[in-house]
């Protein structure tokens, strides 16, 4: 990492990236990203990066394991070498590692990203994972699963192992035999069972010695009789390691077949590993993508230090390249200068990395080819290096490699020797600097800086803040306005004594003290400002807040209004029911009395059933338009005569004209014919309109030209279709209703063809139906089956 990032520390990233990766490999290239110049590449980066943290947002993170470097082992597999059971271990891992990758992408193919391509690239290899699996128990020891001939091996050898034991444990039981051993145990040397005899009976018991104690006491004797029984079991042991040998070798040759298929899948499951360590690392930092540009624009906003305390450091907003290209800040030392420099650029420096970033929203970072930086303090005794040498060798670097696509940082340009030459030459610096196009950041303290950014074009002041009041630093970064270093405040507020602050204010010049006077002024408007916008803000919010309330009130108004309406609904379809009823009762009735008209008491029952009827009526229309609640005009209008049948009226309740249909009832109510509708309102609401005077025509005619006027008001098609059955028959009952109060003689019901369930249904009713003397299906030109034409009578 060249020095320039060093300084900025973006070295300290890389390594807390490289944490949050679970292999070698991945650390590795964590630790080894530099930033990229080329716009393309890091909005590539970004991406990827981006959509590995959607990705785990949405599905979790994936699994990633601490898998080794299998390269090396693959390679000498593949040139015919044998692996060890640790490297086909690790070879296991990696295969897992695979194939948990390629599982866990199955639950997001849906979910388009750029690094579909590295997902794709995995190939699992359950073959290998599962003959490894079953084959290898450790490090040292293969499985009796590994091939059937090895498990056949190792079952006899047990076998014979128990039968040699058998046989040894009964000569030990044996009373001959046991005063002769040193104890009573069947031991091993050599692979093959012995017994410990003392010494003194080594020729009590015939067999073949193999060993001694460090004694000699105790000679371990081979009985004759188990000689066979143990060369039984060396020679399975000898078939067990050929068998070993043999599995080791095959199971090397298929780790070596698919050698390139795994080095390739080592390759990306590092690459992605080291992906969704970028998004794990932003996630922990509260971080996001900025909005990427080539133009050398910086817009940070809340921009914090990723490796200061987030409990502790204070978000900043800084922007630079747009308005201006060099940013001049100034303040009191430990103001917080120069973390707003670092913060700048290592967020530079890690978005070119393509890493997220710890700002908020809409932030925008620029791609620069060159980042130079001078910061700190480079006095170096070994090459007799002042600190003001030291620091003049930087920028003299700097300025001789600064271009238009370099972003530049200098803390305290010109410190370090006298002020006047320092300040000029500073400006000096600047001034070169921007001639090249680079975008600038510098601190400084001097008031001579401080001016020329008042008086330069592209050049801009900003200040950390302090606060006097509390003698404490904010570290807000205010873009606009100079800053003062406050060393008398903050002297004083250590102890200095006040007659030598007195001294040294009285040792500044007019102009000085002036300047800072200015600047005095400036920042308490500034304070002054800000508690005004915060206080319209605040006054923004409530009224937003109140607004809001308006708005949830209106719409709890809407919906109880909704629920009156809905109610009002519930209750006409109410009356509509129980109208209903009861007109088929007096209609059932009606039919009930016509049979009996040949009777003697047919002429009262007719009587009386008339006045029931008209009785039921009066009390439906109550029920449908109850008057008593209508609303009355009272403005002392007095009707200019009784109404009778056929006078025009205005009903004022219902603002409707209509026509009297019947004489007014003893309590002052009278039917009125509106249209099709027929209604019981009071007089009172009525207003008469008295006709034109015109020329009567013979009693008994009628004007043509009137009939054809209120023909043409009333509809004689009744459009059914869509509509269930009961639903269907309703709406054609009402529709009978209003054609037979109306006079119409022939009406059509369109109820279409489809299924025929509605036009069975029609039919049915109309049967039944009182007012309907016949019908027919329609012909060809009026709507054939899809229509029924219905003579009324």
């Amino acid at each position: 990492m060249n020095k320039y990032y060093s300084t900025l520390e973006l070295n300290k990233i890389l390594e807390k990236l490289s944490k949050e990766c679970s292999n070698e490999r991945s650390k590795q290239m964590a630790l080894e990203i530099e930033p990229c110049s080329d716009f393309t590449i890091v909005q590539e980066e970004l991406d990827k990066t981006s959509q590995a943290f959607e990705l785990s947002v949405r599905f979790g993170t994936p699994p990633f394991f601490g898998f080794k470097d299998v390269c090396p082992s693959l390679k000498r597999a593949s040139a015919g070498g044998i692996l060890s059971l640790r490297e086909m271990l690790q070879i296991l891992q990696m295969l897992n590692q695979i194939s948990a990758l390629s599982d866990w992408y199955k639950h997001c193919e849906e979910v388009q990203t750029d690094l579909d391509y590295l997902f794709s690239g995995l190939m699992p290899n359950k073959y290998l994972q599962n003959r490894l699996e079953t084959s290898i128990l450790t490090e040292d020891e293969l499985s009796d699963g590994a091939s059937p001939q090895l498990a056949t091996i190792r079952r006899k050898i047990a076998k014979a192992g128990i039968n040699l034991r058998s046989s040894l444990d009964k000569m030990i039981r044996s009373e001959s035999i046991q005063k002769c051993l040193q104890d009573n145990v069947v031991t091993i040397r050599d692979g093959r069972f012995v017994l410990p005899v003392k010494s003194e009976h080594r020729n009590d018991i015939k067999g073949l010695i193999h060993d001694t104690s460090a004694t000699g006491q105790t000679i371990f004797i081979e009985p004759v009789s188990v000689v066979d029984a143990n060369n039984e079991i060396k020679l399975l042991q000898s078939q067990e390691h050929d068998e070993i040998d043999r599995i080791i070798a095959e199971l090397s040759s298929l780790c070596g077949e698919s050698a390139d298929a795994i080095i390739n899948n080592y390759e990306i499951c590092a690459m992605l590993n080291l992906y969704f360590a970028k998004a794990n690392l932003g996630a922990k930092m509260k971080a996001t993508i900025p909005n990427l540009t080539h133009n050398g624009v910086i817009h940070l906003r809340k921009a914090r230090h990723p490796l200061i305390d987030a409990e502790k450091v204070v978000p900043i907003n800084v922007s630079l390249g747009k308005d201006y290209t060099c940013l001049i800040i100034t303040g009191p030392n430990t103001g917080g200068k120069t973390v707003a420099l670092k913060t700048v650029g290592l967020l530079t420096a890690m978005t070119m990395c393509g890493l997220m970033i710890p700002v908020s929203d809409n932030s925008q970072v620029s791609v620069f080819k060159n980042v130079l930086v001078d910061i700190g303090d480079s006095q170096s005794i070994e090459q007799n290096l002042s600190t003001f040498s030291a620091h003049m060798h930087k920028v003299i670097e700097i300025v001789n490699r600064a271009d238009e696509d370099s972003l530049i940082i200098l803390d305290e340009l010109g410190s370090g020797t006298d002020p006047l030459e320092g300040s000029a030459l500073a400006i000096s610096i600047i001034e070169r600097l921007k001639s090249t196009g680079a975008k600038l950041m510098v601190t400084t303290h001097y008031q001579e800086l401080k001016m020329y950014a008042l008086n330069t074009e592209n050049v801009e002041n900003a200040s950390c803040e302090f606060n006097v009041d509390t003698m404490k630093p904010t570290y807000r970064i205010i873009i606009g306005s100079p800053g003062k270093s406050n060393a008398f405040a903050i002297s004083q507020s250590l102890g200095m004594p006040l007659d030598v602050i007195e001294n040294a204010k009285s040792l500044i010049d007019d102009d000085s003290k002036h300047f800072e006077k200015i600047i005095e002024r400036l920042e308490k408007t500034r304070i002054e400002l800000e508690s005004k916008n915060s206080e319209i803000e605040k006054l923004r919010l409530e009224a937003q807040e109140n607004a809001n309330k308006v708005k949830t009130q209106l719409a709890e108004v809407q919906k109880i209004r909704d629920d009156e309406i809905e109610k009002a609904h519930l209750t006409a379809m109410t009356i509509i029911e129980r109208t209903k009823a009861q007109s088929n009762a007096l209609l059932d009735e009606l039919e009930s009395i016509r049979r009996q008209q040949n009777k003697e008491n047919f002429s009262q029952k007719v009587t009386d059933i008339k006045k029931r009827s008209k009785g039921h009526f009066n009390k439906m229309y109550d029920i449908a338009n109850p008057v008593t609640d209508a609303l009355i005009y009272n403005d002392d209008y007095t009707l200019p005569r009784e109404l009778k049948q056929g006078d025009n009226v205005y009903i004022t309740s219902l603002d409707k004209k209509g026509i009297v249909s019947s004489k007014p009832d003893k309590n002052g109510n009278v039917f009125i014919q509106i249209g099709v509708m027929r209604t019981k309102v009071s007089i009172d609401t009525l207003r008469l309109i008295e006709k034109p005077s015109v020329d009567r025509k013979p009693k008994g005619s009628v004007s043509k030209k009137a009939i054809s006027k209120v023909d043409r008001s009333i509809s004689m098609d009744c459009d059914i279709r869509g509509c269930d059955s009961i639903e269907g028959v309703y709406q054609m009952d009402a529709f009978i209703d209003n054609a037979v109060m109306s006079g119409l003689k022939t009406i059509t019901i369109i109820h279409g063809k489809g299924t025929g369930v509605l036009r069975k249904a029609v039919h049915q009713r109309l049967k039944n139906h009182p007012s309907v003397k016949s019908f027919r299906l329609g012909i060809y030109g009026e709507g054939e089956d899809g229509v029924t034409i219905v003579e009324l009578k």
